[in-house]
């Protein structure tokens, strides 16, 4: 039986060499996706990436870009599903778990975000996403004074976004503490003045991840 084994992978060597491999292969459908991605065609991407997946089913990188580009379409539960999957093959990386953190936020799945974006700090101390966020998570949650300190550790690593000064200071307002709130705001308004018109800053902020109860609470530090 061992010579027919050899027969056969004399037979598909050709072929090994005139085709390029799986993973070759799911590179190619991974950077089509991020192209179509990028032109905001997402059911195309997602097609391209969920080809890539099943090419190389391992590659855990992979699956995050379909997560979030899932995401990124309003298929908030497939991307979660899909993000879960990257989680169990690989649970200490932490773009993974930032990613995974910030569709369970997106679907108002407070704690989960919060155990999801803590692991990522843990892992990545650096991680100003993982702040950022569980800043926007504690504040929904009414625990005012962690926002405030997750804001303020995502400002101190990312001094240039204002962001977090903006979460900062929708947190300081929920806490009753007024001037530190209005001081924070101005102080986002100084890295950003187009901040300074209401109509922009509602568009900014709900694509930065904020609720519109978070973006009220802006308008009204004014």
């Amino acid at each position: 039986m061992v010579w027919r084994r050899f027969e056969w992978i004399g037979a598909i060597a050709p072929l090994m060499l005139a085709y390029p491999s799986f993973a070759e292969s799911a590179a190619v459908f991974r950077q089509q996706g991020l192209q179509y991605r990028s032109q905001g065609r997402y059911l195309e991407a997602i097609a391209a990436l969920e080809k890539a997946v099943e090419l190389e089913p391992a590659n855990f990188s992979g699956r995050v870009l379909l997560g979030w580009t899932q995401h990124r379409a309003g298929q908030f539960e497939m991307a979660t599903d899909t993000l879960m999957q990257a989680f169990y093959q690989n649970p200490f990386e932490a773009s993974t778990l930032n990613a995974l953190g910030i569709v369970h936020l997106v679907r108002g799945q407070l704690k989960a975000a919060i155990a999801s974006h803590a692991w990522a700090a843990f892992l990545k101390p650096d991680n100003e996403i993982a702040y950022y966020n569980l800043s926007l998570a504690f504040e929904q949650l009414g625990q005012y004074d962690w926002a405030i300190a997750m804001a303020a550790k995502a400002a101190q690593l990312e001094p240039s976004n204002p962001h977090p000064l903006i979460a900062q200071a929708i947190a300081h307002w929920g806490n009753g503490e007024t001037s530190q709130a209005r001081q924070r705001l101005q102080q986002a308004e100084q890295l950003n003045p187009a901040f300074a018109a209401p109509g922009y800053l509602m568009e900014d902020l709900t694509q930065a991840g904020f609720t519109p109860t978070q973006i009220k609470a802006s308008q009204q530090i004014r």
